[in-house]
């Protein structure tokens, strides 16, 4: 078994054929697939089960949201690397080749990220990689951009979970997915935390990924992901960020969520973002800090030249 395939599930039922057929066609054969379905209503596991009876079910009670589903998915896995993947995705014929291939090159990458195309415009990237700046902003590179830009395998600052690959037995080591994120920027602040670990993230272009974006949400903008969003973003900042780094960046994080707030007050959400960021302070509270350590102050002083740089990546990627 080389890798295994997680796919977290919430009434996509319209979605599965598409994914679940793209893997059945893949290059690589010596993988798993395990379906985590949230408590559906929709028949998603029937369909599953009648149509793709190769494919591994766990079945949860209710909608715990992306990080349980996932964890339970990472936590039944067999091989020794474990492959992220949203429910309305297709994925090309040597993707897990190529994602397998990648995460190898790279000895000391916990992750390897897709290259995500637009599904509905395959000219147009979706993300390329995803990055984290000092204002608190956390973005896909390329995401709008034409399908020729950006691809060279490089780092980046964390995998979209969209459509990522991670070395299982380092989950054990910096922890699994906070599950106090239920959805939204869960991938990022995992990224960060391996990043304190002094571990990388990279990006494979050749791993192509047909993605059709809030398959499970929606729509791009809606009240649901803005209060989530911001409340992960400070729950983010606090978890990661020791005090001192903080305090440095407060300046820079104050402009950033104000600009934030205007952008979607202007929408109609500026009282959600501002519940968001309310709730966020509340479970800041838990202590679940990534403890400080002094072995890892040269990757916290990396970490911080990476914020202040992506701000300028931000209006350009």
């Amino acid at each position: 078994m080389e890798v295994s395939v997680v796919i977290p599930n919430y009434n996509g039922i319209a979605f599965l054929d598409s994914v679940l057929a793209s893997l059945e066609g893949q290059t690589l054969k010596n993988f798993e697939v395990i379906f985590v379905d949230n408590g559906s209503s929709d028949g998603s596991c029937s369909f599953v089960a009648g149509n793709y009876p190769w494919v591994h079910i766990i079945e949860l009670p209710e909608n715990y949201g992306f990080c349980k589903a996932v964890n339970e998915g990472i936590k039944a896995s067999r091989a020794p690397y474990v492959l992220l993947l949203n429910n309305d995705t297709e994925v090309k014929e040597d993707f897990l080749e190529e994602m397998v291939a990648a995460i190898r090159r790279h000895k000391r990458a916990f992750s390897c990220a897709a290259r995500m195309v637009q599904y509905h415009d395959r000219d147009r990237l979706d993300d390329a990689g995803n990055f984290y700046n000092a204002l608190g902003w956390s973005f896909a590179r390329g995401k709008g951009r034409d399908i020729h830009t950006y691809e060279k395998e490089e780092q980046i600052f964390s995998s979209c979970g969209g459509a990522a690959i991670y070395r299982r037995k380092l989950f054990e080591k910096i922890g699994y997915f906070d599950e106090e994120h239920f959805a939204y920027l869960e991938d990022t602040d995992i990224g960060y935390r391996a990043r304190i670990y002094g571990y990388e993230n990279w990006y494979a272009p050749k791993a192509v990924v047909y993605h059709v974006g809030s398959g499970t949400s929606g729509s791009r903008y809606n009240y649901f992901k803005t209060r989530y969003s911001s409340r992960n973003n400070v729950y983010l900042i606090y978890k990661n960020m020791p005090l001192l780094q903080i305090i440095l960046n407060l300046p820079f994080l104050a402009a950033g969520f104000l600009i934030k707030f205007l952008f979607f007050a202007v929408k109609g959400m500026g009282k959600e973002y501002l519940a968001g960021i309310k709730n966020g302070f509340s479970i800041s509270h838990k202590g679940r800090k990534v403890p400080f350590s002094m072995k890892h102050l040269p990757n916290y002083a990396r970490i911080q030249l990476e914020l202040w740089k992506n701000i300028f990546v931000r209006f350009t990627a």
